[in-house]
């Protein structure tokens, strides 16, 4: 039996990352987020979601800066 994939809608994928709706619409709108559309409806490849996810996660952590000591702030 082949795998099933899970779509998501906007909403779903909004609860998933704890954000607003119209924002997740607004990052698929952008290209900011993997995203298709079905009509006017933006749907969402759960795999997707959390591979970019992980992306996200893996450049923040790239990209961290570390604490600055009292001698680097003055």
């Amino acid at each position: 039996m082949p795998k099933t994939t899970e779509i998501l809608t906007a909403k779903q994928v909004a609860e998933y990352l704890h954000i607003h709706p119209l924002t997740v619409q607004r990052y698929a709108r952008d290209g900011m987020i993997p995203a298709f559309k079905i009509g006017t409806d933006w749907r969402f490849h759960k795999k997707y979601i959390e591979k970019w996810i992980k992306q996200k996660h893996t450049v923040n952590m790239d990209n961290k800066k570390q604490p600055k000591t009292l001698f680097e702030q003055a």
